[in-house]
């Protein structure tokens, strides 16, 4: 659980804006989102495998863009 203390001085709108970077860093929001809607086993291991894919995808494009043949 995120708490924010108001500073001496400080105003409501800083404090809102520093609980909500706090909120932020912790995941709390993106957490939020994905418990919004119940998400099947198997639709989990689907958007898995195909998250994998795509990151296999895009290690490989990289790789090949910085060893391409007949450079040195």
């Amino acid at each position: 659980m995120v708490f924010v203390k108001l500073r001496e001085g400080e105003g409501i709108e800083e404090a809102l804006r520093r609980f909500k970077r706090e909120c932020e860093r912790n995941g709390i929001l993106k957490e939020i989102k994905r418990r919004e809607h119940y998400v099947s086993p198997g639709v989990k291991r689907k958007l898995k495998a195909a998250e994998a894919r795509r990151k296999m995808r895009r290690a490989s494009a990289a790789l090949s863009l910085r060893f391409t043949p007949g450079e040195t």
